[in-house]
């Protein structure tokens, strides 16, 4: 399902309109990315926590030549689903 599709089917069950509800997602998408950006947790309820991991250096391999690269440390971000959406997805 696309973003577009989304709105468009929330629009459908709501009545609201398509595009006050593109506005409202895009503002709900920033918000989220710009705390988590501050390293503080985003915890929706029923769908989950999104939040950022910090990933040590590490060294890894080239399978190609079978050279070691050392992987330099990085933040990446994670989204970890509650127990009622893993359960509604089983």
């Amino acid at each position: 399902m696309t973003k577009d599709e989304l709105v468009a089917k929330v629009s459908e069950s709501t009545g609201i309109k398509k595009v006050d509800l593109q506005k409202a997602l895009d503002v709900l998408i920033n918000t989220i990315i710009a705390t988590i950006k501050t390293g503080e947790k985003v915890n929706i309820t029923g769908l989950g926590i999104f939040k950022v991991k910090d990933k040590k250096a590490r060294l890894a391999r080239n399978p190609k030549t079978g050279e070691s690269i050392q992987v330099p440390a990085k933040r990446a971000p994670k989204f970890l689903p509650s127990k009622n959406f893993k359960e509604a997805v089983k």
